[in-house]
This record gives C-alpha cells, structure tokens and sequence, in this order.
C-alpha cells in the first residue's frame, strides 16, 4: 500500500472517532500524517504524540498484521511523546477497517 491509501483508510476511521489529542505518524521521506481534534492532515506539525513508522509497516499495523507492541519490541515503530495518545490508537484502527 502507498502512504496515500493509508491516509485513506486514516481519514475513513476519523470519520466516525476523533481524537481530543494530536497524534502523528512520521513515515520519513514519505510524509506524516497528523490526527487531531480537526481531522487529519499530511502536513507536518507538532504533535502530543509521534509514532516513527515506515510506510509498509504502518499499513501492517492499519491491516492487524503488525501488533503494536510488537512493533515497538521489534523496533519496527518508535513512540515519543504522550504514550497515553498512543494507546488511543486501538479505537480508531479497529474502527478504520
């Protein structure tokens, strides 16, 4: 999937949950997705929350392939700021698919 799907499949799970806290994906060169209480954006900005991600793996992460525990284990997503925000995350991944 390209980082453009998954600020579809982002964008569709906000439509019907909001977050009250900014929450951002950083994929590196390939852009960053900012949730908040005004939707989601592509363009970078600061965040209660930032979760360094690639491309690929945020789409596992979207589909259920990647547990996000795991991913932090792994190495594979990295987590700054408000871990709480993270955990919020949960919600509106299950509700995107």
């Amino acid at each position: 999937m390209t980082f453009e799907d998954n600020v579809a499949i982002i964008r569709k799970g906000t439509e019907r949950a909001s977050l009250s806290d900014t929450l951002k994906f950083d994929c590196g060169d390939d852009g960053c997705i900012v949730l908040g209480p005004e939707g989601v954006a592509t363009a970078d900005a600061p965040a209660d929350c930032t979760i360094r991600i690639s491309t690929d793996n945020l789409s596992k992460l979207l589909h259920g392939k990647l547990n996000p525990m795991t991913g932090v284990m792994m190495g594979k997503l990295k987590v700054s700021g408000n871990p709480a925000v993270a955990m919020k995350l949960g919600q509106l991944i299950s509700q995107s698919l």
